[in-house]
């Protein structure tokens, strides 16, 4: 789905990535780990071609997109969850759904959104609430349904659970689980590894813009494991 092959990019003068290499598989979900600023949102700002200076080699399902503008990654079948959120605050959460949908008629949209409610029953009972009355956790919510309401192919999750009550933690793991059941590809960035190791099939750690580990889930879990060496550093 996704290739990075010696990707650099900066902002301004200010070089964040180095030759990072990632690789995400089609209908897999990857991790993407590391202390804050080492380079994670960046790369997905990079991806979308919002940062400065990018060389190397972005492939998305075959297709290099150096260069393409960001809604014709989106219209590629890209979805982004942002860190933050970014919910449209003075709309309510059935507008929220609505303004993203890319289904054409009002009985598509009804039953995308049905499946979202069925994600996130929370979200069903506060339909006609305005988004900014509702609780950090069901924003969350709010902000997967509506990446999900593009249908997307490549769905990213941005800091998917940073700040959130663990009840509503183990809520998003779940619908994560149950949409990677249903083979969608998943790049999500987080801190909770052990939600992470049972989700991710690869998982990718990055240190000061470039990749210092890549492996699968029963590395990460290893507590004497270069992985775990690596997130401490």
């Amino acid at each position: 789905m996704l290739t990075f092959d010696r990707v650099s990019s900066s902002y301004e003068d200010s070089q964040v990535l180095f030759d990072l290499e990632l690789e995400v598989e089609s209908g897999t979900v990857t991790t993407l780990l590391g202390k804050n600023g080492m380079g994670k949102t960046t790369t997905i700002r990079t991806l979308f071609g919002i940062t400065d200076k990018i060389t190397g080699d972005i492939v998305l399902n075959g297709t290099r997109i150096n260069g393409f503008a960001p809604h014709k990654i989106a219209n590629m079948g890209v979805a982004l969850v942002p860190e933050g959120r970014q919910v449209f605050p003075t709309l309510t959460v059935v507008e929220n759904l609505v303004a993203t949908a890319r289904a054409k008629t009002a009985k598509e949209r009804k039953l995308e959104m049905d499946k979202i409610y069925a994600l996130f029953p929370r979200l069903a009972e506060r339909k006609t609430s305005f988004a900014n009355l509702l609780s950090g956790g069901e924003q969350q919510m709010l902000a997967i349904g509506r990446a999900l309401m593009t249908k997307p192919k490549f769905l990213i999750l941005d800091e998917a659970t940073e700040g959130l009550a663990p009840v509503v933690r183990r809520e998003i793991w779940m619908a994560l689980q149950a949409l990677k059941a249903e083979d969608l590809t998943i790049l999500v960035i987080d801190k909770s590894l052990k939600p992470l190791c049972k989700l991710g099939d690869r998982h990718n750690i990055l240190q000061k813009g470039a990749l210092a580990w890549s492996g699968d889930s029963a590395e990460l879990a290893d507590p004497n494991s270069k992985a775990r060496r690596c997130l401490s550093l």
